[in-house]
C-alpha cells in the first residue's frame, strides 16, 4: 500500500489518534481542522470570520507541506455548529479558492471537537 502520512508544525498537532494528512495512491487526505493556533494550541474564539480563517490557514499548511495548494482540492466537507453562520463561513471558505472550486457538503452538527463553531476537512490531487 501507497501510505505517506503528512505533518506540519504550521497547522495544529493532532488531538486524537490521527494524522494532520494521508497521502496515497496520487490523493492526499486531511484531517478536519478546527480553529485552533498552531504555536499555542488554543481556541481562536474571536468570532465566526477568524475561526474559519484559522481553519483554512491551518488546511493551507498542510497542503503546503504536501507540496500543493488550494487549487489541488477536489473535495471539502464543512461542518458547522450553527448554519446560522453559514453565509459568514462561506465568504471566508471561498476567499481561498479561485474560480474552480472544489466540490463540498455543508453540514450542521449538535456538537463538534472543543465545542467549536466550525471544522473543515479536504481531498487533494497531489499532482
Amino acid at each position: 500500500m501507497d501510505k505517506k502520512i503528512i505533518n506540519t508544525s504550521n497547522a495544529p498537532a493532532p488531538i486524537g489518534p490521527y494524522s494532520q494528512a494521508v497521502a496515497s495512491n496520487g490523493m492526499l487526505y486531511v484531517s478536519g481542522q478546527i480553529p485552533l493556533d498552531p504555536a499555542t494550541m488554543e481556541l481562536i474564539t474571536s468570532g465566526i470570520q477568524d475561526e474559519t480563517h484559522r481553519v483554512m490557514k491551518s488546511l493551507g499548511a498542510i497542503l503546503q507541506e504536501a507540496g500543493i495548494s488550494f487549487d489541488h482540492v477536489v473535495k471539502c466537507s464543512i461542518f458547522v455548529a450553527d448554519m446560522g453562520d453559514f453565509g459568514a463561513i462561506n465568504k471566508v471558505y471561498g476567499s481561498y479558492f479561485g474560480e474552480n472550486p472544489p466540490s463540498r457538503e455543508t453540514v450542521e452538527v449538535s456538537t463538534l471537537p472543543k465545542n467549536v463553531n466550525v471544522e473543515i476537512s479536504c481531498i487533494a490531487a497531489l499532482n
